[in-house]
C-alpha cells in the first residue's frame, strides 16, 4: 500500500466537496471485466435539506436540479480521484453518479451500484426505501465510487439494517414499488425495491418535472440521520 495516498484521496474528496468517504475491497461483486480494481473509495454529499423538505407528493423542480448539480459534482470528484491516483502510478476507473445501462445484466441498473462499496466500507446499510442510509446523515445523500488497484486500508465490517419496525417509505412510496422487506447481505434488490415499477412509475408521473428520472419521495419521509443532517 502505497505510504499515505489513501489520506491524500480522502482529503481530495473532502476538499472538493465530499461530505463523507470510505473504503472497501469489493472484488468479489464486480463483473469479471472490472476484477482487476478490487478497491472502491466511496464518497458521498449531502443533500440539502431546505429542497428535499419542499418535495410533498411529487418530486419539485428545484430537488431536480439540485439532484443533476450534485451528480456533475460527484463526477468531477471521482475524476480528480482517478487523475490523482493515475498520477501516482495506479489504474483506476470511475463509476458515473447516476446511469442507467440498458444491456446491464440487472435491469434498470449502472456498471455496478454504488450502494455496494458504501455498504462494505462500513458507512451505512440498506433501507427498506432500496436507498443507501448514511449511519450519521440517513439517505438524503448522493453516491460516488472510484474503482482501483491501489490496495487501500479497509475492513469490510458491515453495519446491520436500523429500520426495524419503521415503514414510513412503504407506506408513502406512491408506486407501491417497496416491498416492506429489511435488507441483508446478499439479498436480490427484488427482495426490497421493484426497481420496475418505481421506473415507470416515475416516467407516467414526472415526466413534466425531472424527465422521469426523480421522485425523492422515500427519501423526505425517512427520518434516518435527521439529527446529524442540518444543511
Amino acid at each position: 500500500m502505497d505510504d499515505n495516498l489513501h489520506e491524500e484521496i480522502k482529503t481530495l474528496i473532502s476538499s472538493l466537496g465530499g461530505s463523507f468517504s470510505g473504503f472497501s475491497r469489493i472484488e468479489e461483486y464486480l463483473p469479471l471485466q472490472l476484477k482487476q480494481y478490487p478497491y472502491a473509495i466511496t464518497f458521498g454529499i449531502r443533500l440539502s435539506d431546505a429542497i428535499i423538505d419542499e418535495i410533498e407528493d411529487k418530486p419539485t423542480f428545484t430537488y431536480f436540479n439540485h439532484y443533476r448539480s450534485v451528480n456533475a459534482l460527484i463526477d468531477q470528484i471521482a475524476l480528480r480521484t482517478v487523475l490523482l491516483l493515475c498520477q501516482k502510478g495506479h489504474r483506476a476507473y470511475s463509476i458515473a453518479a447516476s446511469q442507467s445501462i440498458p444491456a446491464a445484466p440487472v435491469p434498470f441498473s449502472g456498471v455496478i451500484p454504488h450502494k455496494t462499496g458504501a455498504v462494505q466500507s462500513g458507512l451505512g446499510w440498506i433501507g427498506k426505501n432500496g436507498l443507501f442510509i448514511h449511519k450519521e446523515y440517513g439517505p438524503r445523500l448522493r453516491l460516488g465510487t472510484v474503482l482501483t488497484d491501489l490496495a487501500l486500508p479497509c475492513e469490510n465490517e458491515l453495519l446491520q439494517s436500523r429500520c426495524s419496525a419503521c415503514n414510513k417509505c412503504v407506506r408513502a412510496c406512491p408506486a407501491l414499488a417497496l416491498t416492506g422487506n429489511e435488507w441483508h447481505m446478499g439479498d436480490e434488490r427484488e427482495q426490497v425495491v421493484d426497481a420496475k415499477a418505481c421506473s415507470e412509475y416515475m416516467n407516467r408521473h414526472f415526466k413534466h418535472i425531472g424527465r422521469g428520472s426523480v421522485c425523492g419521495i422515500c427519501v423526505k419521509v425517512c427520518t434516518a440521520g435527521l439529527a446529524g443532517n442540518k444543511g
